[in-house]
């Protein structure tokens, strides 16, 4: 069982366009970093027509296949618009927010106040698959903090944003080793795996 987490940047590091929310959740000009995701180029205003194929798939369905439980962070739970308040993954889903007394009804997220919590509850059930830390960003951060993930997974789009949410930000002070796991290469991404070393 490890802690994973994986998230995707443009060139210059962002993990979201500027103005990034609930009716654009990657931000103006983001949806090009998730073209891999969709198998090629949409937009807000146009569903996705692709369907992910390839080295995109082949890195998404081992991921998925690994993983047990997973956390997020309250504003990529915002921004995604609650994903319609339908877990988008069919596994426990743990939601790591400063509220957590604001629970939304039924049982497809959980409200946990902390990422440690968060891991802590997702360890327990994973059923001792991994846990994914899917992101955003600072919960990504606040995770390699606290010393809790194994692995890291940058996947870099092949776009330059110019601005918006960095996945690293002035704020970010700690330093931190990672060893090559391996590569992986799309028209649509470069995946890059690390192992966090400790």
């Amino acid at each position: 069982m490890s802690v994973i987490a994986s998230i995707t940047t443009s060139v210059d590091g962002y993990i979201a366009g500027p103005d990034d929310g609930p009716e654009a959740g990657l931000g103006i000009g983001g949806e090009r970093l998730h073209y891999w995701v969709f198998g090629g180029p949409w937009s807000y205003d146009a569903e996705p027509r692709g369907e992910v194929s390839g080295e995109d798939q082949a890195w998404l369905e081992g991921a998925m296949k690994r993983v047990g439980a997973v956390v997020g962070g309250r504003w990529t739970y915002e921004a995604a618009g609650h994903w319609g308040d339908s877990n988008p993954w069919g596994l426990p889903f743990f939601i790591v927010t400063h509220r957590p007394e604001e629970q939304p009804a039924g049982d497809d997220f959980v409200f946990v106040d902390g990422v440690e919590e968060a891991v802590r509850r997702a360890t327990e059930a994973a059923d001792g698959k991994d846990v994914s830390v899917m992101g955003g960003a600072d919960v990504i951060r606040q995770a390699l903090t606290a010393g809790l993930l194994d692995e890291l997974t940058i996947i870099v789009a092949p776009v330059v944003l110019g601005g918006g949410k960095p996945l690293f930000d002035d704020g970010f002070k700690d330093s931190f080793e990672l060893e090559h796991l391996g590569v992986r290469q799309s028209q649509y991404a470069t995946f890059i795996d690390y192992r966090v070393t400790k």
